[in-house]
């Protein structure tokens, strides 16, 4: 295992491009940490830097306190796996997972060992005698993985690996690389666009947007205590409703409908705020009311119902803000009507709208 630490790293390409800025962050022994944002925000190139395939335009890069920057891949001790697969085409299964330990020169019965126990463990025993154009995405991902930690690496780099599977699949993989994780117990860094495998797969996540993090923390720290707007608007699916909202002799109007709400005595900081988001989660909301309950009551139009089977999502406005309702399936109100729904204070968001920057924290 090895500890990572990533201090005011930044990386600009030689057009003058700056895709990471100060970028700090310390990794713990054994950690899984997901780096995770929307296309272009710099976390693939983050992850090449650790890997080395990317040079480091300035900051400092330590692999168990020891300056890494110089450092070749190989001597870096990594093992990664790319979004592409990179198998060997004309390579057997069993070729592909043996490669790595043939370049170490190690013994045949030892090589041998250790694929059938990789392969046992991934699933993947019946097809070693396959070539990668004879198997399944998914079966390709684990072929991927299992070349990776086969290697006993110190640290593992997967760069979207679950990207070119299908739903289904990715949810297997998910869990395959979990258990994985915990029984090699190795540090892994994961690249994602998707916030949901970033939610069940990480011990801490990183959140960027342009080249910057947003924030670090637990899936629960992120998801119930985010430091913006974005960060509430990343973490949880669906996102978070945003509706853009003044304040206005002393009580909270939404700039785009005929809602005004006295909300400083339990947010009496929003004295100091004249516009603001008012942010609440889908999922937070219960239809009709709650008497007794420190409640805030609002209506909105329904436009448009998904039945997801378990859930469904209620697309719907209050005046000409758009949100969305998640529900109990059994909830679903009619297209066209007129939807009263209740969400508890606690539950309520209020973020600076020129900053961004969570104020009821």
């Amino acid at each position: 295992m090895a500890k990572l630490k990533l201090e005011n790293i930044n990386k600009i390409y030689p057009n003058g491009f700056q895709a990471v800025y100060d970028f700090n962050l310390e990794i713990n022994e054994g950690e899984f940490i997901v780096l995770v944002g929307p296309s272009g925000c710099g976390k693939s190139t983050t992850l090449r830097m650790i890997a080395g395939l990317e040079d480091i335009s300035s900051g400092n890069f330590f692999a168990n306190n020891r300056l890494a920057n110089s450092l070749t891949p190989k001597e870096r001790g990594v093992a990664m796996v790319f979004q592409s697969y990179a198998l060997y085409p004309h390579l057997s299964v069993y070729e592909n997972l043996a490669f790595g330990l043939n370049l170490q020169a190690l013994d045949e019965d030892l090589i041998e060992e250790k694929v059938f126990h990789i392969a046992g463990v991934l699933g993947l025993s019946e097809y070693l005698d396959r070539k990668p154009r004879e198997l399944s995405g998914g079966q390709r991902q684990r072929v991927a993985v299992g070349r990776a930690i086969i290697r006993k690496a110190d640290v593992f780099l997967m760069d979207e690996p679950l990207s070119n599977l299908d739903a289904k699949q990715r949810v297997t993989m998910r869990s395959e690389i979990i258990d994985l994780h915990r029984k090699v117990g190795s540090t892994t860094v994961y690249v994602t666009h998707d916030q949901v495998e970033a939610m069940t797969m990480a011990d801490r996540i990183v959140v960027l947007k342009d080249g910057y993090i947003q924030a670090v923390g637990t899936p629960e720290e992120l998801y119930f205590k985010p430091v913006n707007a974005f960060v509430a608007g990343f973490i949880g699916e669906p996102p978070m409703n945003f509706i853009d909202s003044i304040l206005e002799s002393n009580v909270v109007k939404f700039t785009k409908a005929n809602v005004m709400l006295n909300l400083l005595d339990e947010f009496p900081i929003l004295k100091e705020h004249s516009e603001i988001l008012f942010g609440f989660r889908p999922e937070a909301i219960t239809i009709g009311h709650l008497p007794g309950e420190k409640m805030l009551y609002l209506e909105a139009v329904v436009e448009l119902t998904e039945l997801l089977g378990d859930t469904a999502n209620i697309y719907a406005n209050i005046g000409d803000h758009n949100i969305i309702l998640k529900v109990e399936p059994y909830d679903i109100p009619k297209i066209g009507s007129r939807c009263k729904f209740s969400v508890p204070y606690e539950s309520i968001y209020l973020f600076d709208k020129i900053t961004g920057r969570t104020l009821n924290l």
